[in-house]
């Protein structure tokens, strides 16, 4: 499901609830007559604050540094070469070998530059795929201990153009229980 279609599900059923029993001032209640108790969590605090989020950042650090000086010692070594390039004859063989050299060199940084970025990319969305299933397993057990019905997703906009992504936009009397998932989700980290 696409971001913005959870936005749509999410929006559905609070309007849905609001329906239901209009003018509830403490939490929606269901047909029968039952209260649901419902939280809120911000997914993007847990991510940002977890021990393993700071971890793999630390990680992704030092091996970007890595690539960045491999990439480094070959952009040296074109220099180098462009260098030596300028000091042969234009035609001779040595200028040709050199050129070809110059060439496969540039190719190789291209091509070491284009995998650098998409081997990142890919650790990190793999990194931020497994830690989302853990805090939503962490929710869930959280909700659970603390008998709740429904959980909301409410991070907080970072940039104006974030607000039609926002889920939760009031939440007064609803339980915060982002600590305690963060606190889970340190607990369960590897």
């Amino acid at each position: 499901m696409k971001r913005g279609s959870i936005g749509v599900v999410v929006l559905a059923m609070v309007m849905a609830l609001a329906i239901v029993v209009p003018g509830a001032e403490k939490g929606a209640a269901t047909q029968d007559g039952k209260c649901l108790k419902i939280g809120v969590v911000s997914f993007r605090k847990i991510i940002q604050d977890c021990k393993r989020n700071a971890k793999y950042r630390q990680e992704f650090t030092a091996e970007g540094d890595k690539m960045e000086a491999e990439l480094a010692k070959l952009s040296a070594e074109i220099d180098r070469d462009k260098a030596s390039l300028r000091t042969l004859k234009l035609g001779s063989g040595d200028y040709s070998n050199l050129m070809k050299e110059l060439f496969e060199k540039r190719g190789q940084f291209q091509a070491k530059q284009e995998y650098f970025k998409q081997l990142m990319d890919m650790r990190q969305q793999t990194v931020l795929e497994q830690l989302f299933k853990d805090v939503v397993k962490a929710t869930a057990e959280v909700a659970k201990e603390k008998g709740f019905d429904l959980v909301l997703e409410k991070s907080e906009p970072e940039q104006p153009n974030d607000i039609g992504t926002q889920k939760v936009l009031y939440s007064a009397g609803c339980e915060d229980i982002t600590d305690a998932v963060l606190t889970k989700v340190d607990a369960n980290s590897p």
